[in-house]
């Protein structure tokens, strides 16, 4: 991913409908707007509403990178090396449905090349490796599973193509249009068509091997793009950074703003904007907000222990889907060609919360009423009724309330509340009340409500009447949906972290909670009482208990600390911040003084067996700042006797994933000394930006 790019304003065209699932889609499948209620600001095409309402589906990173555990193939990779043993279409849609998402979309043709379809325009493809001696297509029997399970499907398909000997110049964009007609003409109904914002940079080339710009403005001709898909497939939406259908959320880290406006103006896109949106924006363009299941977006064998909790999934929900946007959520197949076992587990587990969360809504049954309405066909009532919604009197834009008497006392801590998009962006700021015997309490107050804004209360609440206030608004309120319920018991794995100084804290985020460990692989029983020492490294596991009910069972490796390190070079005091250890959103980063390259040497204090080093990108980049893009390494037991043990190397998706690059040495290498070269920054930035530096002996 990449917020470079700059693209064009997307026309609207019509497409029809479509729901799946009570919990996702609410009462709201059909509703049209009505004449007498004039729509405020931007509102959504059918296309775009009908995308709204999937909510929740999977991407599935499945690729050459799965086989040679590596994030971004470089091109030189050979179709053999696509070999998955037991490949199960069926049982990739199944996982995916176990864990209640309701479409899939696969990564037919990452940055590499490789071709999951046998294309008639290129032998880089599925046509030339073990599976099915040639004569199969992934992307086929993926679509295929779908169409048989009931989920939609769609396609990624990289503009990148560091395999393809034309790339950059005007013959591979005519290839891209092929390719791009391929997908979607044979392949059925596609409900989302996915363009990456990764483009150009080093590469293979057909065997050129070296590093090609292109302007990814016009470049691609995106006219024609938006023309093949609107042509095969008319009611798919179509996602980029910008002015697409559907705009990317401005991180890989699942957690979209708090307002997220699903409007923007014209403007560059800036990865903040695409976060928060902008209130009022003349263009709807709503957010997606896209993470994976693992740290990675391929599979990797040593992430199946880092796999996300139920619990873990639940609060991604709540910073995605409960903020009125839709959650992508990888779900990478492993070499085998299946998702992996423990990945299925935590989907399961998390379906199974939203299962029971959703199973009653406390609101049925209720009386309501409210400050006014736009007629009596807009009455309070309506939000029990399907295709009908309440609807405040015009010229109520401060003050409007909806009241539910619940007939008794009820407890709950999950609230729903949705507006009608078809009448545009209204309600700004709003709060939730409780009757209580001192009066009216505020038990929730926010910033815009849009698609849905799910509410989880920190601690659930009784109440026999209910009442959303609107503080604020753009146009009297119209809500067709305001709903109660009640979460299970649930708690969070803990959080595990270590210091510079090799101490290892653990942290709840539910209070009154028990927390235990263990530092040698076994499951956690020993009480925590505070930090833990781990200058050496170790496999920490970590788990939460409150009122006999138990988190997942979270792990996090660690290898040497840094405490005794220094930094030789470069001569720069704040180079230190490299070694401390330090994340988070505040966390200091070291720009070099001298600009770019950077070089860096490490005493480590003492000798060890390296298998490779780590490197963590800047929680935050200074202006002109970023991670860099390419590194080169040696090793050696006196600082001034060097051997090269990678000659040069990428950090593969660093400039969208502020997650720690771990590079793997071909082999082992004995040495105290570490030297790094990085020689630029990604995007062509002005200086590098770096947040840590780590080795991996384990």
């Amino acid at each position: 991913m990449n917020s470079n790019r700059r693209q064009f304003i997307l026309g609207t065209a019509t497409g029809s409908a479509f729901c799946m699932g009570l919990s996702a889609c609410g009462k709201i499948n059909n509703i049209l707007s009505a004449p007498d209620i004039q729509p405020e600001g931007a509102v959504p095409s059918k296309r775009q509403l009908a995308w709204q309402r999937v909510e929740t589906y999977g991407f599935l990173h499945f690729s050459i990178n799965t086989f040679t555990d590596r994030e971004w193939g470089y091109g030189d990779e050979k179709p053999r090396v696509f070999n998955p043993t037991e490949f199960s279409a069926p049982q990739i849609v199944a996982s995916a449905k176990a864990g209640g998402l309701k479409a899939l979309i696969l990564t037919a043709k990452h940055h590499d090349g490789f071709c999951l379809w046998p294309s008639k325009y290129t032998e880089h493809s599925v046509k030339n490796c073990p599976y099915k001696n040639g004569a199969g297509d992934i992307v086929g029997e993926i679509a295929s599973a779908c169409q048989q399970q009931g989920l939609k499907f769609g396609v990624y398909l990289s503009p990148w193509d560091r395999n393809h000997a034309e790339y950059g110049r005007p013959a591979y964009v005519e290839y891209y249009h092929k390719q791009l007609e391929e997908l979607t003409t044979q392949y059925g109904p596609l409900f989302e068509v996915w363009f990456d914002g990764a483009n150009g940079g080093d590469g293979y080339y057909g065997g050129a091997s070296e590093r090609r710009k292109i302007d990814a403005v016009t470049y691609y001709q995106w006219d024609k793009v938006r023309a093949i898909v609107r042509k095969n497939q008319p009611d798919a939406v179509m996602f980029a950074d910008e002015h697409m259908d559907v705009r990317w959320v401005g991180n890989e880290h699942g957690v979209a703003g708090d307002p997220c406006w699903p409007t923007v103006d014209d403007t560059p896109y800036t990865m903040a904007k695409g976060n928060r949106g902008v209130r009022g924006g003349a263009i709807w363009n709503p957010a997606e907000t896209n993470t994976s299941i693992r740290p990675g977006w391929f599979w990797h064998r040593d992430e199946d222990s880092k796999v996300r909790s139920p619990a873990n999934l639940l609060r991604l929900y709540m910073t995605s889907v409960a903020r009125g946007t839709n959650l992508l959520l990888n779900i990478p197949p492993d070499r085998r060609g299946l998702v992996h076992e423990a990945d299925v587990a935590s989907l399961t587990g998390f379906k199974a919360i939203l299962d029971q969360a959703f199973a009653k809504d406390l609101a049925q049954g209720a009386t309501a009423s409210a400050s006014s309405n736009h007629g009596s066909e807009y009455s309070a009532e309506n939000i029990f009724v399907d295709n009908k919604y309440w609807a405040a009197k015009a010229d109520e834009r401060q003050g409007a309330w909806l009241q539910l008497d619940l007939n008794s006392q009820q407890t709950f801590d999950f609230i729903r509340l949705r507006e009608v998009l078809n009448y545009g962006i209204r309600v700004d700021d709003f709060v939730l009340e409780i009757m209580t015997a001192q009066g009216w309490q505020t038990v929730a107050a926010h910033t815009s409500i849009g698609h849905q804004r799910i509410i989880r209360l920190e601690q659930a609440v009784s109440a026999q009447q209910v009442r959303l206030r609107i503080l604020n608004a753009s146009a009297a309120p119209v809500i067709s949906d305001f709903n109660l319920f009640l979460l299970p018991n649930i708690v969070e794995e803990p959080t595990i972290s270590r210091s510079a100084e090799g101490s290892v804290e653990l942290r709840s985020a539910d209070e009154g909670t028990q927390l235990l460990y263990s530092i040698d692989g076994s499951p956690p029983a020993l009480n925590y009482t505070g930090p833990i020492a781990l200058l050496s490294g170790g496999t920490v596991k970590a788990q939460a208990v409150k009122a006999n009910t138990r988190s997942a069972i979270t792990t996090a490796d660690f290898d040497v600390s840094t405490l005794h390190w220094k930094i030789l070079s470069p001569a720069d005091k704040n180079a230190a911040v490299l070694l401390q250890g330090l994340s988070g959103w505040n966390a200091p980063a070291y720009t070099s003084e001298l600009g770019q390259p950077i070089e860096l040497v490490i005493d480590l204090a003492q000798s060890y067996s390296l298998k490779g080093f780590t490197l963590r990108p800047a929680a935050q980049n200074p202006y002109n700042a970023g991670p860099p893009a390419n590194y080169s390494a040696w090793v050696s037991d006196k600082p001034d006797r060097w051997h090269s043990v990678a000659e040069s190397g990428e950090f593969s998706n660093i400039a969208a994933n502020r997650g720690e690059q771990r590079i793997k040495f071909s082999q082992t290498h004995t040495g105290r000394y570490l030297k790094l070269s990085l020689p630029r920054a990604v995007a062509d930035l002005k200086q590098i930006a770096v947040g840590g530096i780590g080795i991996i002996t384990r």
